[in-house]
């Protein structure tokens, strides 16, 4: 299942699955995988600059991620291009969601908040 979004040129669409063979219902551990590809469909470059994710486990409470860059990157994505990327997440139930935004830094110096769509997490996506 994609879920996307288009904040000022930059679309992100976030990509979900289950692990199954990482995860133990018996403790409770529920793992889930995403793929993340952010596409700049508008004419400004632009670079990451800051992750914010909001996650939403029923069964252990919401939770909060932020930092710098995307896995160890603070990528420059021109009119075009595309950085694409792998996570994970563990909740302590078999479905939540996640959300949030990238900060994002234009050439001169501005910079905007890009949608990352909530998505959902489900032990047996349909």
């Amino acid at each position: 299942m994609l879920f996307y979004r288009i904040t000022d040129g930059i679309r992100v669409t976030a990509t979900p699955y289950y692990l199954e063979a990482h995860s133990d219902p018996s403790e409770p551990r529920f793992v889930f995988a995403y793929g993340i590809r952010i596409e700049n469909v508008g004419d400004q470059p632009a670079r990451l600059r800051w992750r914010h994710w909001f996650i939403h486990d029923p069964a252990a409470g919401d939770s909060e991620v932020q930092g710098e860059g995307v896995v160890g990157q603070e990528p420059l994505i021109a009119p075009g291009g595309v950085h694409e990327y792998q996570s994970f997440c563990v909740l302590r139930g078999p479905e939540g969601h996640m959300e949030g935004y990238y900060v994002m830094e234009r050439p001169d110096g501005a910079t905007f908040q890009a949608a990352i769509p909530r998505f959902l997490l489900r032990r047996n996506q349909a």
